[in-house]
C-alpha cells in the first residue's frame, strides 16, 4: 500500500476491540485505524467461554497470559461438562485435548473399542489428560505444551483491555451513536457513518461490528440472511452474574433441561450463568424462574433477556464492508464459538486485506472460508440436538425426530457403522472432538478398524494400561486449577 487505508469499525464490545487491536497491532502504519461506539449501547456480554484458538490469538498480538487473564478476571478452561444430554441423568465431557495414541491408519477410538472386546472396560474418558485434569480440577501449563486449554474470562473486560492496547497502537476512538450510513451514490459502497449530531466518519473499508442489529451489512446493503432455527431451535436465552460460592474448576458446564440448556462459567471474581431455550415450548418468565432457582451464589446483576436467530447473513463481505461477529450470524454459544468466530474473520480479513482496489476474488474466497466455517460449526452444534435418548419433553422429541444436513447425516452414518471421524481440511472441531461428542451422545460404533489386530492381547493391554498410567501420574503431579490460578494470574476480588 503506497498510502494508509482508512479502517472504520461500527461498534465497539468484544468483536469490534478484538479488530482495532489486530489490524493496529499487525499492520502498523499501512492502515488508519477508527472505531466508533456509543458508551450509551450496552454489550451482550454472553461470551465469556472460549477455545484454543484464542491463546494463537493472544499471541500473536504480542499479549503477556498472566497480565491478560488478570485484567479479565480469567481462568483456564479444559473443556465442556454436558449435563443430561444424552439423557436426564447422564453426562459427559468435551475436552480440548487428544484422547489416547492414534496410528496413521485409525484414530485411538478403534483400539478402545476393539479393547472392550478382548475385556478391557476402562472408560474412554480415562485416556485424555486435559478431560481427568479437569476432572480433577487441576491445572498447569506443562513442557511441550502438552495441556490444551482455553479461558472463561469476562468478555466486557476483555474489550476493555483490548481497547488499551489498541488506542496505545494508534486507533482512533469516537464517541456517538450511528444514525445513518451513507452510501455512494454511484458504486453503492459505503461512504461515511454520520453521527446523531452530523458529524461524517469516511472510510475505505468498514467492518460492522454492531451485533444483531447489523447496521451496515443488513440494514444499509441487504445482503440477506439464511435462517437455521429448523436445526437450532433455540431462540431466546437470559444471562446473569452471581457471586462465586466456590473455588473456580477449569471447565463450563452445559446443562440440558426440558426445553434447551443452561451454561456456568467460572471466573476468579464471580460466576456467569445463563439458559438458553425455545420460545415455543418455555416463555420468558419461566426461564428466568428456572434459571434463578438453579444458580449458585447471590446474584450480583438483574436478568438480561436475549433474544436471538441462528443462521448466517448470505455474504459476510459485501462491496466495501465486512460482517465481524454477531452482524455476520449467530451460533448459539453451546460449543463457545462466538469469540473464535470474531478471532477468524479478522484474520482471514488482515490475510487477505486489499493493497489497491478491492478484489471481487478476495471478497468471493472470504464469503466461502467465512461460510465454510459457519456450516461446519453449525453441524456440530446440531449433532448435540439431533442425537440422544431423551424423550421427556416436546422439544427434546422435535430435536430427535428433525432431517439434518446431508453433511452431518453422512458423519453420523459413518461414525455409526465404522468407527470413523474424518476432519475436513482446517475445520474447527477436531477428530477427537466428533468422537467425544458422538460417543457422549450415546452412539457407539458396529465395528472398527481391522489394523488393532496387528496387537496382540499383550501389546493392546500394555498401550491401554500405559497411557492410563501415564495420565494419571500427570495429573496427580498438577496442583488445584484455583491455587494454580492465584499464582499465575490472581487479583483481588
Amino acid at each position: 500500500m503506497s498510502t494508509p487505508r482508512r479502517i472504520v469499525i461500527a461498534g465497539g464490545g468484544t468483536a469490534g476491540w478484538m479488530a482495532a487491536a489486530a489490524m493496529a497491532r499487525t499492520l502498523g502504519r499501512a492502515v488508519t485505524v477508527t472505531l466508533v461506539e456509543s458508551d450509551a449501547i450496552g454489550t451482550i456480554g454472553v461470551g465469556e467461554s472460549t477455545i484454543p484458538p484464542i491463546i494463537t490469538f493472544n499471541r500473536l498480538l504480542g499479549i503477556n497470559e498472566a497480565e491478560f487473564m488478570a485484567a479479565t478476571q480469567a481462568t483456564f478452561k479444559l473443556g465442556i461438562q454436558f449435563d443430561g444430554w444424552k439423557g436426564p441423568e447422564d453426562r459427559y465431557f468435551h475436552s480440548f485435548g487428544l484422547t489416547g495414541k492414534d496410528h496413521w491408519a485409525a484414530g485411538f477410538q478403534h483400539f478402545w473399542l476393539d479393547g472392550l472386546r478382548r475385556g478391557h472396560d476402562a472408560p474412554y474418558d480415562d485416556y485424555c489428560l486435559e478431560l481427568i485434569a479437569a476432572r480433577e480440577g487441576r491445572f498447569a501449563h506443562l513442557p511441550d505444551e502438552r495441556m490444551n486449554y482455553a479461558y472463561q474470562l469476562d468478555s466486557t473486560l476483555y474489550g476493555r483491555f483490548l481497547r488499551g492496547m489498541a488506542e496505545g497502537d494508534g486507533v482512533t476512538r469516537i464517541e456517538g451513536r450511528i444514525a445513518e450510513v451513507a452510501l455512494n451514490p454511484d458504486s453503492g459502497d459505503i461512504a461515511a457513518l454520520v453521527l446523531d449530531d452530523g458529524r461524517r466518519v469516511e472510510g475505505d473499508l468498514f467492518l460492522d461490528c454492531t451485533g444483531f442489529r447489523a447496521l451496515l451489512i443488513d440494514r444499509a446493503l441487504h445482503v440477506g440472511f439464511d435462517d437455521w432455527s429448523h436445526y437450532l431451535p433455540c431462540d431466546a436465552a437470559v444471562a446473569v452474574q452471581t457471586e462465586s460460592v466456590r473455588p473456580p474448576v477449569p471447565y463450563t458446564r452445559a446443562i440440558a433441561h426440558e426445553a434447551g440448556w443452561q451454561w456456568r462459567i467460572p471466573l476468579q471474581h464471580r460466576a456467569g450463568n445463563g439458559i438458553v431455550y425455545c420460545s415455543r415450548y418455555m416463555d420468558h418468565d419461566a426461564a428466568r424462574e428456572r434459571l434463578l432457582s438453579t444458580v449458585e451464589g447471590q446474584v450480583l446483576t438483574e436478568p438480561n433477556m436475549l433474544r436471538f436467530q441462528t443462521g448466517a447473513r448470505r455474504k459476510q463481505w459485501h462491496r466495501n464492508c465486512i460482517a465481524v461477529g454477531l452482524s455476520g450470524g449467530f451460533l448459539e454459544p453451546l460449543e463457545s464459538t462466538s469469540i473464535h468466530l470474531i478471532q477468524r474473520a479478522i484474520l482471514r480479513l488482515i490475510r487477505l486485506l486489499p493493497g489497491g482496489p478491492i478484489s471481487a476474488y478476495d471478497v468471493a474466497e472470504f464469503n466461502d472460508q467465512q461460510m465454510t466455517d459457519m456450516l461446519q460449526i453449525r453441524d456440530f452444534l446440531i449433532l448435540h440436538y439431533k442425537v440422544h435418548e431423551r424423550r421427556d419433553s416436546a422439544f427434546w422429541r422435535q430435536c430427535a425426530d428433525m432431517e439434518v444436513p446431508d453433511s452431518l447425516a453422512h458423519r453420523i452414518a459413518l461414525f455409526r457403522e465404522t468407527g470413523r471421524v474424518f476432519r475436513r481440511n482446517d475445520e474447527l472441531f477436531a477428530e477427537n472432538s466428533w468422537v467425544q461428542v458422538m460417543m457422549g451422545q450415546g452412539i457407539k460404533p458396529e465395528s472398527h478398524h481391522p489394523i488393532t489386530a496387528r496387537l496382540s492381547d499383550e501389546e493392546l493391554d500394555r498401550l491401554l494400561t500405559t497411557l492410563r498410567q501415564n495420565i494419571a501420574t500427570t495429573v496427580r503431579g498438577l496442583p488445584p486449577h484455583a491455587d494454580y490460578v492465584a499464582h499465575h494470574c490472581g487479583t483481588a476480588a
